[in-house]
């Protein structure tokens, strides 16, 4: 059981990302409806079970952890978790502990974070407006995620910045959010809007803002210089040379990104999903629960992995949603 995590198509499975809530205190519209039902909290995996189902993955050959949510800092007592996981750190079995938020909640917990072992958070960040961001996301405020942002920089988290490419919305806030980057010394990814979930009549093509058109934008700017970077997640980069800024573009849909997936995803409630663009997944809680010791979730984990499909999908290029998967983003893990 020692053999490290081959998929079907010989990629090695080093990094897991796992929601650890379904639950958050924004509500973005391309992300989830406005009157969500979350899942009750009896379904979700404790906190003890989460610890020992990453520990199990990193025994088998995860060497990054992303923690996920929904929000994962609205998550009750989440700072145990991590405190509990950076131990994996401190032996050298694992080499990377992040997350992945929206900022509302780290003015918090960002020191906490520092010290449990967390080097580098992204967080989700569309636009600079404050109230173009209270509509995209409902509920949030862009002081109290500004705020967070500062206390991450102070606790010496390093930031990169996810912004969803939304057309007719941040089109014009392109060159605003990169120089505010550059100026915070944040690194910066634009992401295209996935297909996912029903978000209640909210439109999908509509929404979609090619990343193609994206860069085009920026060489009407800049100098964009193609990097041959690769970080074995879906990001391609770019550099723009006036200002030696780093772009990541994670293109779903105007480019299929899988060759080199090196990932999967655990939900809160134990479901793995081998690609975030498939409905497949397997269920790792009722073999977690059924004994004490681990060769039946290390078996579960195995057989799910010889699953793990060449790649999605999304396509948006007939002018529907094609390749939509049903459940929101906010389950998978964001």
């Amino acid at each position: 059981m020692n053999a490290p995590l081959i998929d079907p198509f010989a990629r090695a499975i080093s990094y897991l990302r796992v929601s650890v809530t379904d639950r958050c205190d924004f509500r973005c519209v391309y992300c989830m409806s406005e009157a969500m039902q979350f899942l009750p909290k009896k379904e979700l995996l404790t906190l003890e079970e989460l610890d020992r189902m990453c520990t199990t993955f990193i025994g088998m050959g995860v060497r990054k952890l992303r923690i996920t949510g929904g929000e994962p800092l609205v998550r009750r007592d989440i700072m145990q978790f991590f405190k509990g996981i950076g131990r994996h750190l401190d032996s050298g079995a694992l080499e990377e502990l992040t997350l992945t938020t929206n900022g509302s909640q780290l003015e918090r917990f960002a020191g906490d974070l520092y010290a449990a072992g967390v080097r580098r958070v992204n967080i989700s960040l569309d636009t600079l407006d404050e109230d173009k961001f209270a509509r995209v996301t409902r509920w949030g405020r862009l002081p109290q995620v500004l705020r967070g942002i500062d206390a991450a920089q102070k606790a010496g988290l390093q930031i990169k910045i996810n912004a969803v490419a939304l057309k007719g919305f941040n089109e014009d806030e392109l060159g605003t959010i990169t120089k505010w980057c550059a100026s915070r010394d944040m690194k910066l990814t634009w992401i295209e809007v996935m297909p996912m979930g029903d978000l209640g009549g909210e439109d999908r093509v509509g929404q979609f803002w090619s990343l193609n058109d994206v860069r085009a934008a920026y060489a009407q700017d800049y100098t964009v210089t193609e990097l041959a970077e690769r970080t074995g997640g879906p990001a391609r980069y770019v550099r723009l040379e006036e200002t030696g800024q780093t772009i990541g573009f994670i293109t779903p849909l105007s480019h299929n990104f899988c060759e080199s997936c090196n990932r999967v995803r655990l939900t809160c409630t134990g479901e793995l999903y081998m690609c975030l663009g498939q409905e497949d997944m397997a269920d790792l809680r009722a073999p977690l629960r059924a004994s004490d010791d681990n060769a039946q979730l290390e078996h579960a984990i195995r057989a799910a992995i010889a699953r793990k499909p060449k790649g999605h999908d999304f396509d948006y290029s007939r002018q529907r949603a094609d390749g939509q998967v049903t459940r929101h983003m906010s389950h998978t893990g964001g």
